[in-house]
Parts: C-alpha cells; sequence; structure tokens
C-alpha cells in the first residue's frame, strides 16, 4: 500500500508541534495519538500501533503534544494537553490531504485524558477514540458530555487502572466499550499484548471512521 509521509510543523500560539503525518492511499480516516506524560512521538508503544493503522488503511499523525521547554511543568497539565490535541485537530481539519477524512483520536495515560476533553469540545468533528492504559478519571467532568464512540484498553493486570476506567466508562454518554487484554500489564510489554490493542484499535476506528462527504452534499 502506498502511503504518503512527511514531517509536520503545526503552529500553536506561540509554539510549534513537531510531528510526522502519513496517509496511505485511499484511507478512510486519520487517527491523532496522544501520547502519554513524559513520552513523545517517538513512543515505541505507539509508532508499533501506528504502523498497524497504516496497513489497515488508516492515516495516522504522532506528534509532540510538548515542546522540552514544557515537558517538566506541564506533563500532567491535562487542560493544556487537551488546547494542544484540539489545535492539531483544527490543523488536520485545513490540510488538503486530510480535511476530508474521518479523525480519531489514540490516547495512552493522560494523553486519553486529553482526547476526551478535547472530544467533548469538538463534537461532530471527532470520529472515534481508542484509550490505551488511558486516565480517562482525569477528564471526569467532561465524560458526560463525549458522545464520540469510546474504546477503553486495559491490561487485565493494571488493577488500579481498571478501577478508573470502570468509573469513567459508567460516566461516558455515547457509545462506549471496555476490552481488557488478559494477563497486560500497563505498558502491554508482555508477549501479544500490544499486538492485541492493535487489533481492537483497527476493528473500532475502521468501523467508525469514514470519509467525509463533499460540503456540497452535506
Amino acid at each position: 500500500m502506498v502511503s504518503t509521509q512527511q514531517a509536520v510543523h503545526i503552529p500553536v500560539d506561540t509554539i510549534t508541534l513537531e510531528g510526522e503525518l502519513v496517509i496511505p492511499a485511499g484511507a478512510q480516516g486519520v487517527v491523532a495519538f496522544a501520547h502519554g506524560s513524559g513520552s513523545s512521538r517517538h513512543s515505541p508503544r505507539n509508532t508499533f500501533v501506528a504502523r498497524i493503522l497504516q496497513h489497515a488503511g488508516l492515516g495516522t499523525l504522532l506528534f509532540d503534544l510538548l515542546t522540552r521547554d514544557d515537558m517538566q511543568e506541564a506533563r500532567f497539565d491535562i487542560d493544556l494537553l487537551t488546547s494542544r490535541l484540539a489545535a492539531a485537530t483544527h490543523w488536520l481539519l485545513q490540510q488538503p490531504q486530510t480535511s476530508m477524512l474521518g479523525i480519531g483520536y489514540f490516547g495512552a495515560s493522560t494523553g486519553a485524558a486529553a482526547a476526551l476533553q478535547a472530544a467533548a469540545v469538538l463534537g461532530g468533528d471527532i470520529g472515534a477514540i481508542v484509550s490505551r492504559g488511558g486516565r480517562p478519571d482525569l477528564a471526569r467532568s467532561a465524560l458526560a458530555q463525549v458522545y464520540v464512540p469510546t474504546l477503553l484498553i486495559v491490561g487485565g493486570e493494571d488493577h488500579g487502572v481498571i478501577d478508573l476506567n470502570r468509573q469513567a466508562y459508567a460516566l461516558l454518554g455515547g457509545e462506549k466499550q471496555l476490552a481488557i487484554i488478559p494477563g497486560a500489564t500497563h505498558l502491554f510489554e508482555e508477549p501479544r499484548a500490544l499486538q492485541a490493542v492493535a487489533r481492537l484499535a483497527v476493528q473500532w476506528f475502521t468501523q467508525h471512521l469514514h470519509e467525509k462527504p463533499p460540503k456540497s452534499a452535506r
């Protein structure tokens, strides 16, 4: 499958967020990755999932939510992460190669909270969300306003986070699913655990992300 791949520079206020955009030929959607605290666009787990999504015909945007300067002080600032993700989403909506694609979020750890908060604000611009080992509880006040189809994936041995995801699941306002990967811990480092995450993500995004009709047909 032929893909276009490019380094991108996303302007947000007075800074620029660096990233990589990959769009397979005939893509039906594009997934923006919201990484967890202390991570970056180079996260090996997210890049692994991104490659699986690309092979399934989905575009991916891996980008840094934080700059080096604010990595330490802002890594747990969910509102800041949310605003950065929303800005990247608006950027995707303005690019010729992605403006007609359905947009999804893949969030990990604190990035999952940012994805949910952004979806609560952006609403119809977001087609689906997948959370991997996420902290959706950190977006508690926004969960009832999230009507985007949301899949929460948690490791079966990530006991505290399972409870937090179950609590958040009960509060989500739209279509939702909670998937627990048996034997997996928080980082899904066990054999085949991350493959299971990627498989579930592909199913969820291909089910819910679709190309947008031309404006004249809307």
